[in-house]
């Protein structure tokens, strides 16, 4: 593989583990009710287990509650089912054929443990971005012995790969103090 091939290949292997650190980070309760807190939540769903943003519609209704509209009122029951034993701390509420969720805010330590889940979060995908990079370092390698490229070019390369790593790292340490932040305040 040639070293620009390598590039774009762990520049996109690296915005995937930011994107992902987005969806994950958005799951994450705050003292707001936010959509992304319940849409990716497992529903048994005859038999399947099916994210509840294709069972209901969603919405906020203040910034305290929540709406969830089933579209087929026989999965009511299993969509509170699975609200109820998610490790958000949720309690939904039937009210003919929705479902009101009231999102209380976190106490001291709840927010705490909020705040450290989200840092391990921020950890894992630096985690990831680094493994990238020693990958692309090793295909760099392994392309200048098979190819016979220079030694200055694979250096380049090398060097583009270490900005890449520092970009990514300094755009997850941005999402992570600004998820932070927000968990912070009340």
């Amino acid at each position: 593989m040639e070293p620009d091939e390598i590039l774009l290949e762990c520049e996109d292997r690296m915005d995937k583990t930011i994107e992902y650190l987005g969806r994950e980070l958005r799951g994450i309760r705050t003292g707001r009710a936010n959509t992304a807190l319940i849409e990716y939540l497992k529903v048994d769903y005859y038999g399947s287990a099916t994210d509840l943003r294709e069972l209901a519609a969603v919405s906020v209704v203040d910034a305290t509650t929540l709406v969830v509209k089933p579209f087929d009122p026989g999965a009511k029951n299993e969509i509170i089912k699975a609200i109820e034993t998610s490790d958000l701390g949720l309690n939904p509420q039937s009210d003919g054929g929705t479902i009101r969720i009231s999102i209380p805010s976190p106490t001291a330590q709840r927010r705490q443990q909020l705040i450290s889940q989200v840092k391990k979060l921020g950890e894992d995908a630096k985690v990831a971005v680094r493994n990238e990079r020693r990958d692309a370092n090793k295909s760099l390698d392994g392309a200048q012995s098979e190819l016979k490229i220079a030694d200055d070019v694979i250096k380049s390369s090398k060097g583009d790969v270490d900005d890449l790593t520092k970009k990514a790292t300094s755009k997850i340490d941005e999402m992570v103090n600004g998820k932070v932040t927000e968990i912070e305040d009340i």
